[in-house]
């Protein structure tokens, strides 16, 4: 089949892009991988260096296959994920990698690069990215974020991508099949962010959508969020937070810094330096408990970070429909298991799921319009199966209302019919 137009997923953990053809039908694209073929392609980037000197150069894989080879390379890596997230901060500008130097734009795009390989003509389709309706981070800048995203694709050699909000896509995707007008709530979860968009469809001439946007607002709150609330409270004490340390016969708190790394799994092979293995050495020296921070410079040393984040997340997925669960991780000598009731899960993201909340209320409030007036609302993403979250939509609009999407294609496939019939309608005009 002939692609007319492309719809892109840059997410913050996985990244999806979505062919549209000239019959309308919509297709996402696959990737091979060491592990198959997988629509839902990692958003990381790992880069080691081949060769002997001086002849040594830099090398790099992206998606799936860097996650399996950095758990598997013994030899100095960097591995990096998550970046989208780095988008709308000034803090993160540069890094330099075996000697060479990039921004966080060249890096992303690098991953862009490798995700539309091999995609034939995308100088001449219409290319449509998605993007959060609030960029991840306490203040982002928005201006910094869609620079740097637009010189990302430049990089890549997608110097003609428009953006449109996330939601936008999602929405677009379920209001294909619509057959009246329909005012829908479209509530979209990340990893990074949670997104929400009011929005009016009526069905248009040549099976097209005329799409009236009322109202977009977000939140940088999402499931990473909610998997660090089980790492702050079920594993992090484990590790040695909240311990104490002898010094001058006083008795010290443990610096809080170790262990706010662990918002990000990857971040904690940043920790991995000579500095810091020392000063962690220092520590077990003088703390009350030593044996838990020799188990957190284990989990840095041997980079076990990402098999305690399948734990955490196994753990998450559990009490989506169990009422108890445990948490169990036993890898190089470190065993933590922990019993988490879905109360407690409910408590440690309470505020979390407030601040979900506070969103949704702002778009609704910016639409002008009450719950009632809603008459569909399109949910997806992982996040949207966490009970909490889930009771707070079926309480503000009823079960009968609330439709659940694919939580990978939904937002691509929606950009690519969007990029579709936007062509479509430029071409006639």
């Amino acid at each position: 089949m002939t692609t007319a137009a492309i719809g892109i997923d840059f997410g913050t953990t996985n990244s999806v892009v979505a062919l549209a053809h000239a019959d309308g039908s919509v297709t996402t694209r696959s990737f091979a991988t060491r592990q198959g073929a997988v629509d839902a392609y990692r958003s990381a980037l790992m880069f080691w260096r081949e060769g002997r000197p001086p002849e040594t150069h830099v090398a790099h894989v992206s998606g799936p296959d860097a996650l399996d080879m950095a758990l598997g390379m013994t030899a100095e890596h960097r591995f990096l994920q998550s970046l989208k997230t780095h988008l709308s901060s000034r803090a993160f500008q540069e890094t330099r990698l075996f000697g060479k130097l990039y921004r966080l734009e060249d890096l992303i795009g690098v991953f862009l690069a490798d995700l539309a390989a091999g995609l034939d003509g995308l100088d001449r389709h219409t290319m449509l990215s998605g993007r959060p309706v609030v960029f991840a981070g306490e203040r982002p800048d928005e201006e910094l974020a869609l620079t740097r995203l637009r010189a990302a694709y430049g990089h890549a050699g997608m110097g003609k991508v428009d953006f449109a909000y996330e939601p936008l896509g999602a929405a677009y995707w379920y209001a294909r099949g619509l057959e009246r007008a329909q005012t829908m709530l479209v509530a979209d979860f990340g990893g990074g962010t949670s997104d929400f968009s009011v929005m009016r469809f009526e069905p248009g001439g040549r099976g097209g959508l005329e799409a009236l946007p009322l109202s977009h607002a977000g939140v940088g709150v999402a499931g990473d969020s909610f998997d660090y609330r089980i790492i702050e409270h079920a594993v992090s004490p484990r590790l040695g937070k909240g311990g104490e340390y002898l010094s001058f016969g006083k008795r010290l708190p443990i610096p809080a810094h170790y262990h706010a790394a662990f918002a990000q799994w990857h971040r904690l092979s940043l920790m991995k330096s000579r500095e810091t293995m020392a000063e962690l050495k220092a520590l077990i020296r003088d703390a009350v408990e030593p044996d838990r921070l020799e188990d957190l410079m284990t989990v840095i040393e041997y980079d076990l970070g990402y098999e305690l984040y399948r734990a955490v997340s196994a753990t998450k997925i559990a009490l989506s429909s169990q009422d108890e669960t445990v948490l169990r991780f036993d890898q190089m000598g470190v065993t933590i298991e922990r019993s988490v009731t879905r109360a407690e899960f409910d408590g440690w993201i309470a505020a979390d799921v407030a601040a979900i909340e506070g969103a949704l209320d702002e778009a609704l409030a910016k639409a002008g319009v009450s719950g009632e007036a809603i008459e569909a609302v399109f949910m997806t993403g992982g996040t949207s199966h966490v009970p909490a979250v889930r009771a707070l939509f079926d309480a503000r609009f009823g079960a009968q209302r609330i439709h659940v999407g694919d939580a990978f294609r939904s937002v691509a496939s929606g950009l690519a019919l969007l990029a579709l019939d936007r062509s479509r309608a430029a071409a006639a005009a």
